[in-house]
Parts: C-alpha cells; sequence; structure tokens
C-alpha cells in the first residue's frame, strides 16, 4: 500500500492550494481530483470572475485596496497574469486584471505547475469512494480509477471535495443547507454565448433586464431567477452567464443532480431564444458552451469544534485562532425561487474565520477545508467564494504539516505556529 504524509482529496482552488501548502513544508503529498484538471468549480462549473475579496483597510503604498486574499491565492493570480501577458501581450485588456475575468484554460496550466513545482503527485479521473477509520482517525482510502480500485494509507487527511465527501465516508456527522429545512442555495449551470455584438449588447443591457420580466410574466421565461446575470469573458464576442436557476434539488443526490442537469440545459435553450429575438446585440448569438458541471452553492458542512454563525459575521468578529479572512457580502439565492438577498459589509470591516471550523468534531488527522466548513447556512453564503475558499485549504495544508511535525492530532495543533506560517506565505489571517 502506498503511503503518504498527506493526502488531499478535491483539487479545486482549496485542495490545490492546501497540497501546494503542505509540499512546501518539505511533506509527501498526493492530491486526487475526480476531473481531468485541477481549478474546481472554475474549471468544471465554468464559475467566473472571482467575487470581492477586499476592503479599503489600511492599503499597502500604492493600492487603492487590501487584498484579504492573499497567500496562494495571490501567486496563482500573479502566474495567471504572467501566462495572460505572455500569450496576448502586456496591452491585453484583462493581461493585469484576472480579478476581473480569467481564462480557465489558463488557469489549469498554472495550477498544473505551481503543484508540480511544490513536488505534489497529482492524480486525476480519481475518485474517493471508501474511507477506513478507526477512533476517530483514518487510517486509508479507496481511490477509484482507470487502474482499478486502490487502497492508499496516510498520515492525515484533507478533504476538499466541497461535500465533505470523505467526512461522511469516515463517520463524521454533517449537516445539509439551511436549519430549518436542509434546503441548499440553488444550483446553476453557467454557459458561454459567442457572435455577440458586445457595445451593442450592454448598450441595451436594461432593455434586456426589463423584456426578461415581462416574460416571465407572461410565462414565456419560466427559469424563476430574477433577472439576467451576465460577465465578461477574455474574448471580445464572447459573454458568460451565470443565470440558470434550479431550486429544491439536492447537490448530494445523484438523481436529484442529475435532473437539476437537465432542467438546466432546457433553461440555458431557453435564454438562447430569448437573447437571439429580443436582445440587440445577439441576433446570431450562438451557444458556446455550458459547464460540464453544474454550479452548486451549498451542500453539505460538516459539524466541527466551532460552528460559524451569521451573528460572527455581523459583529466582524476575529478570532484567536483565526486562519483566513473575509468580508464578501451575506449573499443568498433564495432556495426555494426568485430573489437574492445580501448584507454588505460596511468599508474597512471584515470577518475572521477560525481554525477550529475545519475540525471534524472527534477527527484526529482529518482536516475539512472549503465551503464545506463548519458554519451555518447564513454563514457559508458569505465565505463560499473561490478566492476564500483558497485560503481555507492554504490554511489546512499548513495545519495539517504542523500536527505531522508535532506528531500531534490536528485538534491540538499549535494554532500558534499555523498563524506564524500563514503570515510568513502573505496570508491575511487578522
Amino acid at each position: 500500500m502506498q503511503h503518504y504524509d498527506i493526502i488531499v482529496a478535491g483539487g479545486g482552488f482549496t485542495g490545490a492550494a492546501a497540497a501546494i501548502a503542505a509540499a512546501r513544508q518539505g511533506l509527501s503529498v498526493l492530491l486526487a481530483e475526480e476531473s481531468n484538471c485541477l481549478g474546481g468549480a472554475a474549471a468544471t462549473a465554468l464559475v467566473n470572475p472571482f467575487m470581492p475579496f477586499f476592503t479599503p483597510v489600511r492599503p499597502k503604498a500604492g493600492e487603492r485596496f487590501t487584498l484579504l486574499s492573499r497567500g496562494i491565492f495571490e501567486e496563482i493570480c500573479g502566474e495567471l497574469v504572467e501566462l495572460t501577458t505572455t500569450i496576448h501581450g502586456a496591452d491585453f485588456r484583462y493581461a493585469r486584471q484576472p480579478l476581473a475575468t480569467f481564462s480557465e484554460e489558463y488557469l489549469k496550466v498554472v495550477l498544473n505547475r505551481m503543484t508540480r513545482r511544490a513536488g505534489v503527485q497529482l492524480l486525476f479521473h480519481t475518485r474517493v469512494i471508501a474511507a477506513r477509520t478507526t477512533d476517530g482517525k483514518i487510517t486509508a482510502l479507496t481511490l477509484s480509477n482507470q487502474s482499478g480500485l486502490t487502497e492508499v494509507s496516510s498520515d492525515y487527511f484533507i478533504d476538499c471535495t466541497g461535500d465533505a465527501d470523505v467526512a461522511v465516508m469516515a463517520g463524521f456527522p454533517t449537516h445539509l443547507g439551511r436549519e430549518a429545512d436542509s434546503l441548499c442555495q440553488p444550483m446553476t449551470l453557467c454557459f458561454r454565448v459567442g457572435d455577440v455584438n458586445l457595445p451593442l449588447f450592454y448598450q441595451n443591457r436594461a432593455l434586456m433586464q426589463e423584456k426578461y420580466k415581462e416574460l416571465q410574466q407572461s410565462g414565456e421565461i419560466t427559469n424563476v431567477r430574477e433577472n439576467v446575470l451576465v460577465f465578461n469573458t477574455i474574448s471580445d464576442s464572447v459573454i458568460h452567464f451565470n443565470t440558470t436557476r434550479v431550486v429544491k434539488h439536492n447537490p448530494t443526490s445523484a438523481a436529484e443532480v442529475t435532473e437539476a442537469e437537465i432542467i438546466a440545459r432546457e433553461q440555458v435553450m431557453e435564454m438562447l431564444h430569448f437573447l437571439r429575438r429580443y436582445v440587440p446585440g445577439c441576433e446570431h448569438a450562438t451557444l458556446l458552451q455550458t459547464a460540464m458541471h453544474i454550479g452548486v452553492r451549498e451542500s453539505r458542512m460538516i459539524d466541527g469544534e466551532y460552528c460559524l454563525t451569521q451573528e460572527d459575521l455581523l459583529a466582524c468578529r476575529k478570532f484567536e485562532d483565526g486562519i483566513a479572512a473575509c468580508n464578501y457580502d451575506i449573499d443568498i439565492h433564495n432556495p426555494e425561487g426568485s430573489g437574492t438577498s445580501h448584507y454588505y459589509f460596511p468599508p474597512n470591516e471584515y470577518y475572521t474565520i477560525p481554525y477550529r471550523c475545519l475540525l471534524p468534531r472527534g477527527s484526529k488527522n482529518l482536516l475539512v477545508a472549503g465551503r464545506c466548513i463548519s458554519s451555518t447556512h447564513e454563514a457559508q453564503a458569505s465565505y463560499r467564494i473561490m478566492p476564500v475558499v483558497c485560503t481555507l485549504g492554504e490554511a489546512a495544508g499548513v495545519a495539517a504539516s504542523v500536527a505531522k511535525k508535532q506528531g500531534a492530532c490536528v485538534g491540538e495543533a499549535n494554532v500558534d505556529e499555523i498563524r506564524r506560517l500563514l503570515r510568513a506565505n502573505g496570508a491575511v489571517i487578522d
């Protein structure tokens, strides 16, 4: 049986950062990802761009804002800029703006390079299907891929699956969605449309929104989302839509996710007809791509040593064991239908996320990072964005390495040392 110091399950922003951080501490790390690339929601669900992760508080010299997601995430952005500039030239409008939009294809290459430089062993097309656990300690995982079933062991494990899959397999408790009824935020299938006259499209954006609402009322539009959510891409003739909405489907049920994918693709066709018929600039619009996986905003969250709450966020609480910072708004897409609610933090304010939220209750050697850490439905609606979960992954990778070097359980890892190492790599933790 192959043995590693640390095994990371899931290769999104969270898992990539966790693996890189741990490997940089000199440990042997296996990163298992079920798709054919790193990047997670950005790569497989076409989630783009990065949502805001900055505040005006105490900006560095020459900067307008302080970025709250730094460390490995800032390195990723830097390498995206470098690769984009190399290909398109320094004058390209998005060459120095990865925060506005980015190419997920370039991101896949950047994450490959960064993980391999750190010494991470990658396994694509690989899914964790079982965990062997004794008294709160995982001893081995069973992996499934083209080579068959393989059992691998490790001293420490990091669950970056987004759905807390490893935690569930190992027998640790979780909860689903909001507390009252377990409903999760809606799933969304992102898609790209080409052959668009962008200047004309944006001149008529308000008209598009008015016509969309009119057709919703008449029944011609069946999508329950309240408006059309659209973003730029790095192409001058392609627009990105994050506007389908599938409600009341369980993201952890294979049957319900299948149904959600089918519903969402019908909504895509409905939107394409709408664009070509009613929206100036889209008369010749062509559907270029739908994401290969429907986007999941929320599913399971672990029951951890601490549960982050909406009250913590509203108080902009700073925890003694804080390992990441965030001020993205509490952005809740209605789990039951139309409407999206927002709570925006005051200028210069933010909260931190405690290390204890990454600890499944009773775990000895498993950490969980990403959108499935221990929290309430409302708190998850803020920290779930890619920049923040990347910082959570980095914290988990550092924490696992500290625990390994101490020979300690994850709950007894030296938090001061974890925070020191995170600061040393430029992370913002308080």
